[in-house]
């Protein structure tokens, strides 16, 4: 049965994080950090299905790429202790096709492109058989920039996410959103029965212990 996670991280500089290193993993990719001149090497790991960027219309073509995209983005940040990429991990319904889920993580990209502004990168993850790794735990990475993104390359930053009064509201609403998006794709593919709920266990009046995502 489809499971609900969707969870919110950050990445910082000060931490040590670096959104080309972020991205050639979660891509599967060999990408250079021209920040800090290393090469990071992940174009044989295993279990990547597909992976694609979303960016608003008025974007420049090249963030299209995404070597020149992150590189940029790190780039626009100067402060050593800034943040250099956001990521909305997502727990995919194993009920869909792979090209239903596809579908799926470019609805949620798409509508965290139109609230934001930001450029959005896109790596869907499928179980890799033989590492333990349950058969349904299909899951995807939507990394986005921590600037809105115009005609002129980066702008401001999307600081409403880091606000300490707005920011669990807009979390709560990318929750809810994909609640809502993930339901509506169950529902099409014609498992009305199937539903994934954001609320915890007890809120939902279930009794019995949490699954482990």
């Amino acid at each position: 049965m489809a499971i609900y996670h969707c969870s919110l991280r950050i990445f910082s500089r000060s931490e040590g994080h670096s959104a080309v290193a972020a991205a050639a993993y979660r891509a599967g990719n060999r990408l250079k950090d021209e920040r800090s001149g290393r090469m990071h090497r992940y174009e044989k790991r295993r279990g990547v299905r597909s992976a694609f960027i979303l960016a608003p219309q008025s974007a420049p073509q090249k963030f299209n790429e995404r070597a020149v995209l992150w590189n940029a983005a790190e780039a626009s940040e100067t402060r050593k202790n800034s943040r250099v990429a956001r990521e909305v991990i997502l727990a995919l319904p194993h009920e869909l096709s792979p090209a239903e889920r596809h579908a799926l993580c470019g609805d949620m990209a798409g509508w965290l492109v139109q609230r934001y502004g930001v450029v959005v990168d896109v790596a869907i993850h499928a179980p890799v058989m033989g590492d333990g790794h349950d058969e349904r735990n299909h899951h995807g990475h939507l990394l986005f920039t921590t600037r809105e993104v115009t005609k002129d390359g980066f702008g401001k930053k999307t600081r409403i996410l880091d606000d300490k009064e707005q920011g669990p509201k807009e979390i709560e609403m990318i929750r809810q959103v994909w609640e809502t998006l993930a339901n509506d794709a169950l529902a099409r593919a014609g498992f009305t029965d199937v539903k994934i709920d954001r609320r915890t266990l007890e809120e939902q009046g279930v009794d019995r212990i949490p699954q482990t995502h």
